[in-house]
This record gives C-alpha cells, sequence and structure tokens, in this order.
C-alpha cells in the first residue's frame, strides 16, 4: 500500500472543514499537472515491486506465534542501511517504509527497474536481499514472514508482542488494541463491520454463531452492535481497519512513456485484477476460524467503506463498458471537461473525490486513502517522474521465487499488452463480478471468469496472425475505460466475452484462445535473450502455468490443508495457537528451503 514517509493527520471534526476545499485544491492540482505533462513523451519504462512482511515472533516454549510490535526499531535500523545498499548496483539496492500495522514492513528495490530483460532477472535476487537484510535486524525469534493475513489476528489470549489490551479510542475495537496500528495516522470514528462467511467443517456449528464475541462488554457505545446484527451468523466478524490494511500483498508500479500508454496500461491490467487475485489466493483464516473464501480483498473493501446513505444513492452515467451506476462528483467532472480533460479521465478523476477525504494530512496528497485494485498516478509536481499506473491485487506468497515469479509474468503481460495492441476490454461490472468469483474457495479450479474472447484490435499488427496463435485474430472498434472512445460502439457488446477457466485465460484452450504464456512466450521469441536468461523466465512462466493449471496448490489451498490435517485439528474450523504456530514455522521453513512443499512450489525455486 505505501503510506507518507511523513503527515500531520487532521482530526476528523478539524477534517471535515476542509473536504471541499481538498476536492477544489485537489481537481486543481490534477488539472495543472494533466496540462503541464500530457504532451510528456518518451519516458522510459521504469518499474517495481512492493514487498509486504509481517514480522513473526516465536514463543518456542508456550507454542505461540506472534506479531512483533517492533517493527520501528527494526524500520530504524534498516532505513540506515539504504544508502549503503544502494552501492550494490547488482541487487539495485532496498528501501523501506512503515505500513498501516506496526507488525509490518514494505521492502522495494532502492532504485527503479529499466525496460531490459536483464533488469527482470533482478527481481528475485533483490527480493531475497532484502529478507536477509530485514532478518539481519531482527531478534533470534523474530522472522519477516510473507503471508496475506495472520491467523489468529484478533483472538482472544496473546497474539501480539508486547500483549496490549483492545481498548484503545482509534479503533475502538473489541479485538484489537490501539497499539497494534502505526502511530504515522490515528482512523478514529465509529467502527467498520466486516464479515467472511465461515468454511463450515464436518462439526463447524449449524448455524455458527462466534462464541468469542464479548456479550458483556460495553466500553464503548457501539459495542453492543456486534451482539445486535452487526455480527451475522455463519460468518466471521472483524470490527477494525487493521483486519484489512493490516493484510499484505505483492504490488507492481509501472512508469509508461507518455499518458496514453500509462491510460492503457490502466484498463487492460484492470481486467487482469481478479484473474490474479484468484491465482495468487492466499488468505484462508481470519481471527482464528477458516473461512470460506480464499482472498483478503474483500476484507480490505470492509474495512475501508465510509460511505454514508445519501453517497450511495448519487446517479451516475452508464455507458457501454462503463456499464456500472460508478459514482463520482457531477460539478467536479464538469470542471475537469471544462478544463479540456475529456470526460472518461475526468469521471476517473471525479470519482476519486465523491466523499469526504477518510484521513486529511497537513502535507496532504491526492490518493492518500483511495485503494483500489488499479490505481492511475500522475506525475509528482517537481519530478522527472512519468506517468504511472500500479497493479494492487496480487497476494502476498510465501517465497521469494513465488512472488518474483507473479511479478515477471506480470510485467512480461505489459510488454505483450504493448508490443501487440491487445485488447481485454469487457464491461466493468462484469470486471466486478469476477472479483466476487474471484474470492471463492478453489476458484482457480472450479469457477469461470469473464474474458474477452478476442484480444487483437487487428491481427495484421505486430506480425501476429491467427495460425500462429491459434486465435481468432478479426479485428474491430472499441471502446476503452479511461480513454477516449476510438470508433462506434460495436452492435452487440456480449459476443465480445464469455466464461473462461483460469487455466483457459493463461495456458489457453487449445482452439481459440491462445493463453497469455504462450503469447508471452511468442514476445520472448522476437526478442534478443540469451539461453540463461530464457530459462530462467521460462522457469517463472511455467511456474504460473502450474498454477493456473492447477497442478500447483494455490497458498491459500496449501495452508487450508495444513489446518486440516493437523493432528490438533478438531474439523471446527478453529485454527488454534498450536496450529498457527506450526503453521508460522513451516511457512518460515518452506521460505528459507529448509522444508519441502511439493503440493505448492513443485520443485520450482530451489535453484533458482
Amino acid at each position: 500500500m505505501g503510506l507518507l514517509s511523513f503527515g500531520t493527520p487532521l482530526a476528523w471534526e478539524e477534517a471535515k472543514i476542509y473536504s471541499d476545499h481538498v476536492r477544489v485544491n485537489g481537481i486543481n492540482h490534477f488539472s495543472s499537472i494533466y496540462h503541464k505533462l500530457k504532451n510528456k513523451q518518451k519516458d522510459c519504462l521504469l518499474w517495481g515491486d512492493e514487498v509486504e512482511y509481517m514480522v513473526v515472533t516465536f514463543d518456542d516454549e508456550n507454542k505461540n506465534a506472534k506479531l512483533s510490535l517492533r517493527v520501528f526499531e527494526i524500520l530504524s535500523e534498516l532505513q540506515k542501511e539504504e544508502e549503503a545498499a544502494l552501492q550494490n548496483s547488482e541487487l539495485n539496492g532496498t528501501s523501506w517504509k512503515p505500513e498501516f500495522g506496526r507488525y509490518m514492513l514494505e521492502g522495494t528495490p532502492g532504485l527503479p527497474y529499466g525496460g531490459t530483460l536483464k533488469d527482470i532477472l533482478q527481481v528475485e535476487p533483490n527480493m531475497k536481499f532484502r529478507r536477509q537484510l530485514a532478518a539481519k535486524y531482527m531478534k533470534p525469534n523474530e522472522v519477516p514472514i510473507t503471508i496475506a493475513s495472520f491467523p489468529r489476528l484478533g483472538c482472544q489470549g496473546q497474539f501480539l508482542e508486547p500483549h496490549y489490551e483492545p481498548r484503545g479510542e482509534a479503533s475502538r475495537s473489541l479485538f484489537v488494541p490501539d497499539e497494534i496500528i502505526n502511530p504515522h495516522a490515528r482512523f478514529p470514528g465509529s467502527k467498520v463491520a466486516i464479515n467472511m462467511p465461515i468454511f463450515h467443517d464436518i462439526k463447524t456449528p449449524k448455524p455458527f454463531i462466534d462464541p468469542t464475541i464479548p456479550r458483556d462488554r460495553n466500553l464503548f457505545p457501539e459495542d453492543k452492535e456486534a451482539a445486535e446484527g452487526a455480527a451475522l451468523p455463519d460468518h466471521i466478524y472483524m470490527d477494525a481497519m487493521v483486519f484489512g490494511m493490516g493484510c499484505c500483498c505483492l504490488q507492481i508500479t509501472f512508469q509508461s512513456c507518455n499518458i496514453e500508454e500509462a491510460r492503457r496500461l490502466y484498463d487492460q491490467l484492470a481486467n487482469m485484477g481478479p484473474i490474479m487475485l484468484a491465482l495468487t489466493a492466499a488468505a484462508p483464516i481470519y481471527r482464528g476460524y477458516l473461512a470460506d473464501v480464499d482472498c483478503r480483498w474483500n476484507v480490505i473493501a470492509g474495512s475501508v467503506d465510509d460511505r454514508t446513505k445519501e453517497e450511495r444513492d448519487l446517479e451516475t452515467l452508464k455507458p457501454e463498458y462503463n456499464d456500472l451506476d460508478l459514482v463520482y462528483d457531477k460539478e467536479i467532472c464538469k470542471k475537469l471537461m471544462d478544463d479540456g480533460i475529456d470526460e472518461l479521465l475526468a469521471r476517473h478523476v471525479a470519482h476519486l473525490f465523491i466523499r469526504d477525504p477518510l484521513v486529511i494530512f497537513k502535507e496532504l496528497n491526492i490518493q492518500s486513502t483511495n485503494w483500489q485494485t488499479m490505481r492511475f498516478k500522475p506525475p509528482p509536481p517537481n519530478s522527472n517522474i512519468g506517468w504511472r499506473v500500479e497493479f494492487r491485487s496480487m497476494e502476498i506468497q510465501i517465497t521469494d521465487f513465488e512472488n518474483a515469479a507473479f511479478a515477471v509474468f506480470i510485467v512480461l503481460l505489459t510488454r505483450v499488452i504493448l508490443s501487440y495492441g491487445l485488447n481485454f476490454y469487457i464491461p466493468i461490472s462484469k470486471v466486478d463480478e469476477n472479483m466476487l468469483i474471484a474470492h471463492k474457495r478453489d476458484a482457480v479450479l472450479n469457477d469461470k471468469f469473464w474474458f474477452r474472447k478476442n484480444l487483437f484490435e487487428n491481427e495484421i499488427n505486430n506480425g501476429i496472425n491467427r495460425e500462429s496463435l491459434n486465435a481468432d485474430g478479426s479485428s474491430e472498434e472499441h471502446h476503452t475505460n479511461t480513454q477516449q472512445p476510438n470508433g462506434d460502439t460495436p452492435t452487440s457488446i456480449e459476443d465480445e466475452y464469455e466464461q473462461m477457466s483460469i487455466n483457459e485465460i493463461i495456458n489457453g484452450d487449445g482452439d481459440k484462445f491462445p493463453g497469455l504464456i504462450i503469447l508471452i512466450f511468442r514476445y520472448l521469441e522476437s526478442v534478443n535473450i540469451d539461453i540463461e536468461s530464457r530459462c530462467m523466465l521460462g522457469k517463472y512462466l511455467e511456474f504460473v502455468s502450474r498454477k493456473a493449471g492447477g497442478k500447483l496448490q494455490t497458498t491459500a489451498k496449501w495452508i487450508r490443508e495444513f489446518v486440516r490435517s493437523h493432528p490438533k485439528y478438531q474439523q471446527d474450523s478453529v485454527v488454534t495457537q498450536e496450529i498457527n504456530y506450526d503453521l508460522m514455522k513451516m511457512i518460515d521453513k518452506v521460505q528459507k528451503g529448509e522444508a519441502g512443499a511439493p503440493e505448492l512450489l513443485g520443485g520450482f525455486g530451489i535453484d533458482s
């Protein structure tokens, strides 16, 4: 996610006064940037990944794995190392920032990667270097673990080191203390209500009514809400932002050569968000219970949904691909259009300003509290940074090889999209439907996703043809999501897409649809690449291919099966302290290469 390094948040009552001021100045700021830099051309491809770590401490005597709140001590030492690490050009250096949870670290390469294949091959070594560097400043019983959600966050008993009781004014939570939150920004106000469906195992009660929710606590007036309906039957109830914003993910940011290329990547990759979410699924446990979902995204959405009823009822337009009733500020949209910004981009920016800002900093930044699967990033003022997009849906994986493989896949896919002029457009409502499907348990194996049947705008472009790719390469005009429409709208939008399995999307169907992996391999054949590099990139792509084909388990599947096969598991959906301890120990061994996980890795990454 990436928090501001510095910032002074205003109290909510003070922040409300400045809401309109933020909107007015925000759109003026964007309009100024747009007109100043809309013709900025030929920025080179620069990109980087963000890996989020949880610092876990092991209490071997009591068989307890807890989250360490010592991150700021560790971070201080890591940031001292940044300049020295940057001298190691082979590994590109490192950079470290805090995250929402005080147990979280965000590590990135010290400098962006470039557009060469040599740069791409530095991703995994740099990830390994980051993990080693983080571990260097941890205690012997502390480890940096890359896991999407901590299974016992918010459980009764001790899940933090040091322990604090959940009684803070900021989160007002029944389950977590304020001390778990990064002190950079506080989020006071009414508590959230997140409900994720419980996984019903053989002995899970039906209906499931969470026995750990306090029924007699009245520290805050809203405490009684959980027992009076906020906590749904057959669901896992969570009442604080940290349950969502305290999850970890893998994010990739790209600098494009100009605004048109950035908008194109934003639109195309938005449709890949649900596919990659399901493919990287890694979050099947919340508050000590197995959930009937595999992904974290809806937990994040629930943790930051601050809409009022009025805001939910605003009316919007409904174009062909943008077919949702998207809420946006019409006055802001008109202001931007009057300033010469096209309607689709104006609506996108107006959508970012529909609600009062969740947090206002004296040192304001436009998008600091907007969380979406894709982020469109204008160039910062007074910098040489270009137009950027950020791909945000992927869940963090256990090993550096896995994270590198998915990062490399997305980077190579962007090269293919731009080189071959691929067209992934489907109605936005279908993308949202795909997001719901992606959360389902074992969605990679059991479910189908809406995807465009013909990826080619023009089968003559770049030498691509139907025969070489087993694809239907007929050309057609289309609308984009943030770019201006290109030609007339097709007479039948519904004929452009169909439901496909992730295996078909990634590996092809052997008939009409080529599969994204095939397109990437074709791209690699067209560029100058040595045998050793081709072999390494081939390993990453083969790994992603096997995940998509169900030959390797998702991380969520592997975690779920570890719990269900544990000798102390009672087939009741409960992940006990000891089960969690053994799971964290196993994950630590896997990420260090000390234990095999053939169902998860299939031998990949051992010698990489």
